[in-house]
């Protein structure tokens, strides 16, 4: 997988387990071309026929990530979890790479300090961020949760009997619920963006976005 220049769409995936060949699988779903890499010979093996490119190397050598141009890649994910001085010597050997965006799994929020103090740009706390979410989905009447600040999150739930038959700017949602209804999916059809004009037939789903309070309490109209 030879490289001379710096590829955008190309993605290196560090630590193909469950996690990181999650993701690995995904990407080239989408069609992004994947270097996959784990220092396990077996799990290389098992991954050689769905992965394009997989590979068995020390990650925590920088001179056997040079080897394997990891050094042309802009984007790098390391999804070492469980072993955490691989994870974070890995972490070091892409910031020496000049790789631009790395992203780092952590297991727990003071790996994840340590990750972004060698260098990491982003670090995941899998385990924790849908644990979180879960609790949200689990204690309510939503369909899915996101929240994407500490004071703004996007709600998915079936839209409440009072909004039905009603257009968005008749039903005041923003001013009586202080939400904003950003998408919606009537019975047996796609979503689509939501106006003020939009009629709310009965067995609708809706997106809606505001304060976490707020969201969750339309959610708990339905």
């Amino acid at each position: 997988m030879a490289r001379s220049a710096k590829h955008e769409g190309q993605v290196l995936v560090i630590g193909l387990g469950r996690f990181g060949s999650a993701i690995a699988r995904t990407l080239e779903a989408l069609g992004h071309e994947v270097l996959g890499v784990d220092s396990r010979g077996k799990v290389v093996q098992e991954l050689a026929g769905e992965l394009t490119h997989v590979v068995e190397a020390d990650s925590t050598s920088l001179e056997a990530m040079k080897q394997l141009g990891a050094g042309d890649f802009e984007r790098a994910i390391v999804g070492i979890g469980t072993d955490l001085e691989a994870s974070i010597l890995t972490t070091g050997v892409l910031v020496d790479l000049g790789i631009t965006n790395i992203w780092a799994k952590a297991v727990t929020v003071a790996h994840g300090r340590i990750l972004e103090r060698v260098g990491a740009h982003r670090v995941v706390l899998p385990e924790k961020e849908m644990g979180e979410r879960v609790a949200h989905l689990a204690t309510g009447r939503m369909l899915d949760y996101l929240e994407l600040d500490d004071n703004f999150a996007l709600v998915k739930t079936m839209a409440p009997a009072e909004l039905v038959g009603k257009t968005l700017a008749d039903a005041h949602v923003r001013s009586k619920y202080g939400i904003t209804v950003v998408c919606i999916k009537q019975p047996g059809r796609q979503f689509t963006f939501a106006t003020a004009d939009t009629v709310v037939e009965e067995g609708a789903i809706v997106v809606v976005a505001g304060k976490p309070e707020y969201a969750e309490g339309f959610a708990e109209l339905t």
